[in-house]
């Protein structure tokens, strides 16, 4: 565990700066170092890792989530494996224990992500500065994030053709080689009366 964590903060770092991954990384190890912390890596077999489940489903955490933990384990020793930390065998056998089903565990199910009624988001307008709100309504048009609203600059988005197109310098799924493209068909004319004020975030 010690290993792996000096490796993912080196790792899971964008821009200089740590990602929420290592702090997801800290968290499931405070789960397995009281109980698991002295075995022997090449000790820690399907048993083990079903039993870290169940410290997890005690604390009431949510179904995903652990869910979410237990690949992090299993990413941990197949690091380790490709290290030469631990025998393979033992990651192909954590690769055995499947995640909890829904509805088929006691772990806590969680309601699905909603999106906020137009009434409510209407409701803060008279709270925030015209900047914030401006960028609230760019992203209701677009389904931006809000990261790559407030890095958004003018020489980002290409502005020649009957649409523009908006390609943030930084985004989520970067480090996967993915490109983010943006198309803003009539936002344009959000843009040209907006963009002084995002500018100035």
């Amino acid at each position: 565990m010690a290993a792996y964590l000096r490796y993912a903060d080196g790792y899971y770092r964008k821009r200089g700066r740590q990602t929420p991954e290592l702090h997801k990384i800290k968290s499931i190890m405070r789960v397995l170092r009281p109980r698991w912390g002295r075995m022997p890596a090449n000790d820690f077999g399907p048993l083990a890792l079903k039993a870290a489940q169940t410290v997890m489903i005690e604390q009431d955490l949510s179904r995903r989530y652990i869910n979410e933990q237990i690949a992090r384990i299993k990413r941990m020793f197949k690091w380790a494996t490709a290290n030469e930390l631990v025998s393979a065998p033992v990651f192909h056998a954590l690769q055995t224990v499947d995640g909890l089903r829904r509805m088929r565990s006691r772990a806590r199910e969680t309601e699905p992500v909603r999106p906020v009624p137009d009434e409510h988001v209407d409701a803060i307008q008279p709270h925030v500065s015209r900047q914030v709100w401006a960028v609230i309504e760019l992203q209701r048009l677009t389904d931006m994030r809000s990261g790559e609203v407030v890095i958004m600059r003018p020489c980002d988005i290409d502005m020649t053709g009957s649409v523009w197109v908006y390609q943030p310098e930084s985004h989520k799924t970067e480090h996967h080689g993915h490109d983010r493209i943006v198309e803003l068909i009539w936002q344009r004319y959000f843009l040209l009366a907006r963009l002084p004020r995002l500018r100035r975030l």
